[in-house]
């Protein structure tokens, strides 16, 4: 089967972590979404209908039998079994939303609980059940590799793929599973409450303090304490310093004794900049962290104000706190912000990608320098675009 995702109006309400990726890319429990119907689905082919600046590293194919699915929808038994019998020429919707279809706008009618990605603070805030989900996808039928006299086990929802390691450290699966990936590394002395996916050759450095529910994709180090946030991947959080009910984007390092507030000093329900509306609006939660695009840093002991936004390839520094939103491209902190030019940015990201045996091939220059582009217009302004 093939499938192909559209982003619709949740990739321009997902800024900027889908400045450089689909909706569909985003990663939410353990999985991306792709890769969740991917293995629900046994499909073989997947492909993206996006933003123009992404179509060449995430085709769109023309095949007329494909089945197309709403790229921020996250699968469930009974959604999952509802696609699978869609007959060509059939559409499924819930209520006004579309769900899925077969080319075609012959309705029919979802009864079942839906659940579309719409803002970045959902990636969080639904983390634990989809990690739940995912834990079960990818366990089932499968034995997890021995795990080590040395550490202290609680629960029993725990499992190591070939290669993992975790030494000397307090694993309590009670309250959600634990999951490692493929050559995962869990550093003495971590304590470590679920749930928590660790993904493919990602560390938790030594004596790291992890809760729920929080998932680091593949090939990040993260030290600390951290609670209920999601790193898409290749990113660094190394050091000391607390990260709460945040994301993290792709290629993003954050400086030792980098600090977030993730709650307000009145305990209020906490507004966060909305992109389609251009202004702040309610999270309804009372509990929200960082959002932080692709490509963006911070120095040592850099502070976060509850629920900022940071932009794409930013590079945050400097003494007190920092706007709540910063633009795409932005160079600076508390006191000031510039541009970030776009050949420096690039200069750098090409380094990091470097230190990662990879290239800043043409494909990735292109989107970054479409996304300067697009939002150069805000630098100076008042939000992203």
């Amino acid at each position: 089967m093939e499938l192909i995702f559209h982003c619709d109006q949740e990739h321009h309400g997902l800024k900027p972590l889908t400045w450089t990726r689909p909706v569909a890319d985003l990663r939410i429990g353990i999985l991306t979404i792709s890769e969740k119907w991917s293995r629900y689905l046994s499909a073989t082919t997947l492909s993206f209908h996006t933003a123009d600046h992404l179509a060449v590293k995430y085709p769109l194919s023309s095949a007329s039998d494909a089945l197309h699915l709403r790229g921020g929808l996250l699968p469930t038994p009974a959604l999952v079994a509802a696609v699978q019998v869609l007959a060509p020429g059939q559409k499924l919707v819930c209520g006004d939303e579309w769900l899925a279809h077969r080319q075609g706008d012959d309705l029919i009618e979802f009864k079942g609980d839906v659940q579309i990605l719409q803002r970045p603070h959902q990636i969080f805030q639904w983390n634990a059940t989809e990690m739940d989900k995912d834990f079960d996808l990818l366990t089932a039928g499968r034995r997890s590799q021995e795990i080590s006299s040395s550490n202290t086990l609680i629960g029993d929802r725990i499992f190591l793929e070939p290669g993992a390691k975790v030494e000397a450290s307090v694993l309590n699966a009670t309250d959600g599973p634990i999951y490692l990936a493929i050559d995962a590394e869990i550093m003495e002395g971590c304590l470590v409450r679920g749930g928590l996916a660790l993904g493919e050759h990602s560390q938790l450095k030594m004596g790291a303090k992890v809760y729920g529910s929080t998932t680091v994709g593949p090939y990040c180090k993260v030290g600390g304490e951290v609670k209920n946030c999601v790193f898409w991947g290749y990113s660094s959080k190394a050091h000391e310093g607390f990260l709460g009910n945040s994301v993290i984007g792709q290629w993003c390092n954050l400086g030792a004794d980098t600090n977030n507030s993730n709650l307000k000093n009145d305990y209020g329900m906490v507004k966060q900049w909305h992109v389609p509306s251009g202004r702040f609006l309610s999270t309804g939660l009372q509990f929200c962290g960082l959002i932080m695009g692709d490509h963006s840093k911070s120095g040592i002991n850099t502070m976060f104000n509850t629920a900022t936004v940071i932009g794409v390839s930013c590079n945050v520094f400097g003494s007190g706190f920092p706007r709540s939103l910063i633009v795409d491209f932005s160079w600076g902190g508390a006191s000031g912000q510039s541009t970030y030019r776009l050949d420096k940015a690039l200069a750098t990201a090409e380094l990091v990608l470097a230190r990662r045996d990879m290239l800043l091939d043409a494909v990735e220059s292109d989107i970054l320098s479409a996304i300067f582009a697009q939002t150069a217009k805000n630098r100076g302004g008042t939000g992203i675009a």
